[in-house]
């Protein structure tokens, strides 16, 4: 039984809300009673579900009395506004990734939060993932030696998914290090220790009809002499969940017989309004959409962000959709990770421990402040053909 339900409003019911709406709903810490969006379709949608009142503007959800907490996921450039309203309202705040586009933001945000009083988690990543968490857990056990390198790689169809025109604009936030990069960079720091030093990086903007990065390969060196190779690719050729089994990114199996649909699902639009709106019509509200599968599922195993190794100085560590494999001195083992009730329940974990029960989150505004700092370093060294310094390091909160 939970102490209390937190009173959640949602200031944003478009793809990310859609993603977290099966942990919302599941999570008996969790109440939805407000939302605002600007698309009334949404909006109706969301009075007709829930029973609760919807508003088009973000302050008249942060003004609304029964709202405890925010999660804001609009659009990336539009973070730090959004959060700076509702830390103004008195409301702890739940942001999806990415933190924001400019360490600046990130900074205000967290000067926000901290005036009002109020908690910042930055989530969902998938470093709150039980098997990346229980990874940690094992290099914190000692039982293997210090972190010495880490390999991750991933390869998915993100650049052929219908996008806004914003989304196709690195200055707007748009492209894989925004979106994708906070995942696997999030993952990687955790794993690492948190604190990177330099990023030696090279991207890929190989599609014209899409004037963004849509891959990323980078080398991370931390505090401590370990190192971490990191590859992205979304351009939708090969992919990498053959190395999980076909187990998706969501926990759920892939049928690799439907190689290619994405992209031939783009082409039913013939320009950027076009694309737009096949993207509206899919999100919430949308005529064509569909409420997520993977919460409903009893086949759902782990949700996952492709192929992570860790080489540990007497075993490496490969989180899985199962748990982790440990490959040590004698044996090759699966150590099982049970999978959550609720998909994703990590998330609320942490935001309900920080609100409730005075918990520091790990996810905090400095935690993810470091990860933006990455990412954007991925980008300056890719422009400059140079290794970049970082200035925030954050160790990981054990």
């Amino acid at each position: 039984m939970a102490d209390r339900k937190i009173r959640l409003g949602i200031a944003g019911l478009g793809r990310a809300f859609t993603l977290m709406l099966p942990t919302f709903t599941a999570d008996p810490r969790i109440e939805l009673v407000a939302a605002s969006d600007l698309r009334d379709d949404a909006r109706k949608q969301f009075e007709n579900e829930f029973g609760a009142r919807s508003y088009g503007a973000i302050e008249d959800l942060c003004r609304d009395p029964d709202v405890d907490a925010v999660y804001v996921a609009t659009p990336h450039q539009m973070h730090a506004q959004h959060v700076a309203i509702a830390a103004r309202h008195g409301k702890h705040v739940l942001v999806e990734k990415p933190m924001a586009i400019a360490l600046d933001q990130c900074q205000a945000m967290i000067d926000a939060a901290k005036k009002a009083g109020v908690i910042l988690v930055i989530g969902h990543s998938h470093s709150f993932n039980a098997p990346i968490l229980h990874t940690r857990a094992l290099i914190d056990s000692g039982a293997y030696g210090a972190v010495r390198m880490i390999h991750a790689l991933n390869y998915t169809d993100y650049m052929v998914r219908p996008r806004r025109p914003e989304e196709m604009d690195t200055a707007q936030g748009g492209g894989v290090l925004f979106s994708q990069g906070a995942h696997q960079i999030d993952i990687v720091r955790l794993l690492g220790g948190g604190q990177v030093r330099s990023v030696r990086a090279l991207t890929g903007n190989w599609d014209r009809s899409r004037p963004t990065e849509g891959a990323y390969s980078a080398l991370l060196t931390f505090d401590d002499g370990a190192f971490a190779s990191c590859t992205y690719s979304g351009y939708a050729h090969f992919d990498s969940d053959e190395f999980m089994g076909w187990i998706g990114e969501m926990g759920l199996r892939k049928d690799p017989s439907r190689y290619g649909a994405g992209r031939a699902a783009l082409q039913a639009a013939t320009n950027a309004d076009e694309e737009a709106a096949l993207k509206a019509e899919r999100n919430y509200g949308g005529k064509n959409y569909a409420p997520s599968s993977h919460a409903v599922s009893p086949e759902r195993l782990h949700q996952h962000f492709g192929t992570i190794i860790v080489s540990c100085e007497r075993a490496d560590l490969r989180p899985m959709a199962g748990g982790v494999m440990i490959y040590d001195d004698k044996e090759a083992r699966l150590d099982p990770v049970p999978v959550p009730k609720v998909p994703r329940a990590e998330v609320i974990d942490e935001f309900y421990d920080a609100i409730v029960h005075g918990k520091s989150p790990l996810h905090d505004g400095a935690w993810s402040m470091a990860t933006l700092e990455v990412c954007l370093a991925i980008l300056q060294s890719a422009k400059t053909r140079a290794e970049v310094p970082t200035k925030h390091p954050i160790a990981v909160r054990t």
